[in-house]
């Protein structure tokens, strides 16, 4: 039945747990992964591309990739993989000790600007561009996706007739689970209850939708859980997905985030050439291999440019 808890996924949990408490702490330990390597200003050494990732397999699957295609490609490359959360690393970005990131375009956007009106990808996409700070820019999206979504078992789905967001509110008693930034984010309970008039309890589960929140979910310790849509686990344990009417989540595709000074042609169309040859169905694959087979993130990333035959 619990076909997602496997063992490469509950060894990462410990990386993500300590990321999280570094988050939260604001990275000011000496032990984050924004302390490694950095240089007396802050800003990355001439010459070199920073590349972050988040607390999260997938993220740092795609920062892999960008990084292996463009040290390819002649660059040097610094990996500061599993940072923490954008309140970590957006900062990081901003002043040059990070000049490279994955990110997805509708959270992205929302955190810049929780009032947007922008919902389909193009739209976000057109948004973010002008929302982001001066000193930084977001480089071609992906037709990849992966994004929230709102998930629950099918013995809840089928007990209850429940199929759509919309549906919760006919249903009492509903915990939602998920980071503990959701909490205030617009698509958590305060979203769902303007949007949807659902209301829901909280329970800050802080593995970026891993195994404690999958546990929680099919143990009925919480009825929904916000796992990203690219997430095997969704399919592997027969989940269903609920839809979405009124468009409580922003299209979030993968979008390059990079400090213009690092944008040089030389980088930026390595990094769009990466983009435009991703797909959701990589997505969905490469973090199955990650989290069922099991492989490391450069193997995992070698083996999909190899494939790809970009360079």
């Amino acid at each position: 039945m619990f076909t997602a808890l496997k063992k490469g996924r509950i060894a990462a949990l410990g990386v993500i747990a300590v990321s999280a408490a570094v988050a939260l702490a604001g990275c000011s330990s000496g032990s984050s992964p924004l302390d490694a390597g950095s240089t007396s200003t802050g800003s990355a050494a001439a010459g070199t591309i920073v590349i972050g990732s988040q607390s999260y397999y997938s993220n740092e699957i795609i920062a892999e990739i960008y990084a292996q295609a463009l040290e390819a490609n002649g660059q040097t490359v610094t990996r500061k993989f599993n940072i923490g959360q954008r309140d970590a690393y957006l900062p990081a970005l901003a002043s040059g000790e990070v000049t490279l990131f994955p990110e997805y375009s509708g959270n992205l956007l929302q955190f810049y600007d929780k009032s947007t009106a922008a919902v389909s990808a193009d739209d976000v996409y057109a948004a973010l561009k002008t929302a982001v700070p001066a000193n930084l820019e977001v480089l071609e999206q992906s037709a990849a996706a992966d994004q929230d979504s709102y998930n629950v078992t099918k013995a809840f789905a089928d007990a209850n007739g429940v199929t759509s967001i919309a549906d919760l509110a006919k249903v009492s008693n509903v915990t939602l689970g998920g980071n503990a930034e959701l909490a205030t984010r617009p698509y958590g309970p305060p979203g769902l209850l303007s949007t949807y008039n659902v209301t829901v309890g909280f329970t800050p589960i802080d593995d970026s939708a891993g195994p404690l929140t999958l546990k929680a979910l099919l143990d009925n310790t919480i009825q929904v859980a916000n796992i990203y849509s690219a997430d095997p686990s969704i399919g592997e344990n027969n989940l269903v997905t609920l839809t979405d009417p009124k468009n409580l989540f922003l299209a979030s595709n993968v979008v390059p985030l990079i400090n213009k000074d690092a944008a040089t042609p030389e980088v930026t169309d390595v990094i769009n050439k990466v983009d435009a040859a991703l797909t959701t169905e990589d997505l969905v694959k490469m973090n199955g291999e990650s989290t069922t087979d099991q492989k490391s993130s450069a193997d995992i990333a070698k083996e999909w440019l190899d494939g790809k035959k970009l360079f």
